[in-house]
């Protein structure tokens, strides 16, 4: 049986063995104990979940956050989203194709009566903005209750293998966003006054103000009086033919495969869009040991931070800035992609076509909020509030300001003695919120005696954790704030080398000309991949900021001290020429971003904009060019829309083809939105307790079914 787990990671524990037996298609498999379907499954070597009723096309996962019903499986007989529910021991998992709408229920259910539940405060979302909001609510006496989704809180913090930007006072800057979810957790549950349910999906506010909510399969309604939205955001889907194949999934999925679940789902991949995201999701593949040959973008540059594309390209991931996609090839699942060229009017230029041989392809091209909660509240008049990404798209860090200015504005809502936020948590939340700056010129210094740290970060982001952590007092920001570029102040630097350990980017090296010969310098490099790829004595390829191979030089030490969180410290001795140029050592060889000798033309047109119902491009503009402004005619046309998911991928894709054919936006009728935003058992909202029924009665199986079947 193939075993697609990471056992050597730099920054995470390795779990123990997956001891849980359960089958898939009659397959002996196993799990790992709390281990969800879908990541057991690509443990086990499978990537397709089925096949399309409609058409048989594969399916696979895309969102791996329960926002899409792409990776649906048939589990001990329900119809359930593989990547929401943990395998259980004897579970029998089947593709979905082929089963009856009905499901058989042997024996009668349990019914419990359904509850409110008055609180002052609910939040749905227990990621950074939530649990900030629930610490400053918490503190003033304010009663909450806090849902999430998934089995542990945290959010995307869970995901966040690397060190966090902005401030060390205001955000955590220089921790780990898994080690900064736990910190946050563990304060919410140091409040009484704080009720936490995990495993808990709100599914709708109603008219009545009421909020209902599914807790472990319980349903039960809560009546808050103020509901706070930090329900984070979800990825933006890309239209391209093979869009839908089995390996073109979003980079959030990806690094809950990796980074909560530490499967490894890839041998090769490419990554589509250079905001933060993608950057972050190609470094999170390398540091789990895969192959990682390329990244497109769109724009002249980049929409990240400077330093996470930086980082990428001197650890040999090239970046094709101008270049789109233009399809992924591949029957049952991705076995190449292809890129062009952009023109200057956003055409592909014939001729430029390169596909490259990968496994699978990320796209992260954006998010949007999941705001469904907060219009529904502003309807029916509940008081809300919004926080994170469910209010406007930034960084963790912002979502963690921004969640604590929502909490203690709630508090005084409620009549709380707190005082006014004051204005420079407002400050601070702008700052956070920040897109990046200016880039300047990377300075090196003209000395070459002593020792002292290079700063390879050139543009201006929020960000400082190096101005705090020098024991010496010697690093400062230019101007006001944490938007300026560090520098260093002091000739008497003391080789600590805690500057070079703290920086979220990898951008800072430390240069001694002291310990080495009159033509060398000694240069520490912060490394962070398993200690067993890197040794004293290795030669190691050294480049500069751009990428730029500078030259081969030996590895004189290796250590991880406690301060470097789980990072090594990497001195290798170099040329004096070359030594204040160095940024990095590179850990992909050149051949592995070599373009295949022939490229690959997908054949076809099956762009798809709607997952669920299989619904092309070509079908939506060829209403469009009709005369369709309504997208709940396009829905009845088409059926795009009306799938398991609940339009949350495809509306924002169906607008982009409006655009692309000339269409004004206030020309189009959105879709009337579903007054359930999750699917749920319709047993559920008589209260039919899931997962339990004693076998009693028989004879209304077939009926009981039906009643079990999703809204």
């Amino acid at each position: 049986m193939p075993d697609f787990r990471i056992k050597d990671h730099p920054v995470l524990t390795t779990p123990g063995d997956a001891t849980v037996p359960f089958s898939w298609k009659g397959q002996e498999m196993k799990a790992r104990e709390g281990e969800v379907i879908s990541s057991a499954l690509f443990a086990n070597g499978v990537r397709v979940f089925g096949h399309h009723h409609k058409d048989g096309s594969p399916q696979g996962i895309y969102c791996a956050n329960g926002q899409c019903a792409q990776c649906s499986v048939v589990a001990d007989g329900l119809s359930v989203k593989s990547c929401m529910v943990a395998v259980k021991p004897g579970m029998k998992v089947e593709p979905l194709e082929g089963k009856a709408g009905l499901i058989d229920v042997v024996g009668a259910l349990q019914f419990h009566e359904i509850e409110t539940i008055d609180t002052e405060v609910l939040i749905l979302g227990g990621g950074p903005a939530g649990l900030s909001a629930a610490i400053e609510l918490a503190k003033a006496g304010v009663g909450v209750i806090l849902i999430d989704d998934k089995a542990a809180l945290g959010g995307k913090l869970v995901l966040q293998t690397h060190k966090f930007f902005g401030s060390i006072d205001a955000c955590h800057a220089g921790t780990r966003g898994m080690d900064i979810g736990e910190k946050l957790e563990a304060q919410v549950r140091s409040y009484e006054n704080v009720r936490i349910w995990t495993e808990t999906t709100a599914l709708s506010v109603f008219s009545d103000r009421k909020v209902g909510v599914l807790r472990q399969g319980h349903y039960v309604l809560v009546r808050p009086q103020i509901m706070l939205v930090a329900t984070g955001a979800r990825e933006r889907s890309l239209v391209f033919n093979g869009n839908s194949l089995p390996g073109v999934y979003g980079a959030g999925a990806f690094q809950t495969l990796v980074n909560r679940d530490l499967v490894r789902p890839s041998e090769r991949l490419f990554v589509i869009g250079g905001g933060n995201v993608g950057l972050i999701a190609a470094y999170h593949a390398l540091q789990a040991g895969i192959q990682v040959v390329g990244l497109c973008e769109a724009l002249d540059e980049c929409g990240g931070y400077k330093v996470h594309k930086d980082k990428l390209v001197r650890m040999g991931v090239p970046i094709h800035t101008r270049h789109t996609v233009v399809c992924a090839n591949g029957t049952e699942e991705v076995e190449s992609v292809t890129i062009a060229q952009l023109d200057p009017a956003w055409k592909i230029i014939p001729g430029t076509e390169k596909t490259f041989t990968c496994d699978t392809v990320l796209v992260a091209v954006g998010l949007e909020p999941v705001d469904e909660f907060l219009h529904k509240a502003k309807e029916y008049g509940l008081p809300y509030y919004a926080a994170g990404d469910a209010e406007e798209i930034a960084e963790a860090s912002a979502a963690m300001f921004t969640g604590k200015i929502r909490g203690l504005e709630i508090a005084k809502a409620l009549g709380r003695d707190v005082g006014e936020v004051p204005p420079e948590w407002h400050r601070t939340a702008e700052v956070l919120k920040s897109r990046p700056g200016a880039t300047i010129t990377e300075e090196i210094p003209d000395d070459e005696k002593g020792v002292f740290p290079i700063f390879h970060c050139s543009q201006e982001i929020p960000c400082n954790p190096c101005t705090s952590i020098c024991p010496k007092g010697a690093i400062t920001i230019e101007g006001s704030d944490i938007l300026g570029l560090p520098m260093f102040n002091e000739e008497d630097c003391i080789a600590c080398e805690q500057c070079v350990a703290v920086c979220p980017g990898l951008a800072i090296t430390l240069v001694d000309f002291r310990k080495a010969d009159e033509n060398d310098a000694i240069v520490s490099i912060p490394y962070e991949f398993p200690g067993t790829s890197i040794k004293e004595g290795d030669i190691v390829t050294v480049l500069d900021t751009l990428g730029t191979p500078l030259g081969n030089v030996p590895v004189v030490k290796v250590r991880s001290p406690k301060f470097a969180d789980h990072a090594l410290l990497v001195k290798v001795k170099a040329p004096a020429d070359i030594a204040k140029l160095i940024a990095g050592i590179r850990v992909q060889e050149a051949w592995v971003t070599e373009p295949a000798e022939d490229k690959v033309e997908r054949l076809g047109d099956d762009e798809i904009v709607c997952r669920c119902e299989r619904v092309t491009a070509g079908e939506i503009r060829a209403l469009i060019r009709k005369g369709v402004r309504d997208m709940n005619e396009l829905k009845a046309a088409t059926r795009a829309g009306m799938g398991a998911c609940g339009g949350k991928t495809c509306p924002s894709l169906i607008k982009r083809i409006f655009r692309e054919e000339g269409v004004p936006e206030k020309q189009i009728t959105d879709f009337t939105k579903r007054p359930v935003f999750i699917e749920v058992p319709l047993g559920a909202f008589a209260g039919v307790v899931t997962g339990e029924g004693p076998a009693v009665d028989t004879a209304h199986t077939h009926a009981v079914g039906a009643f079990q079947g999703g809204l």
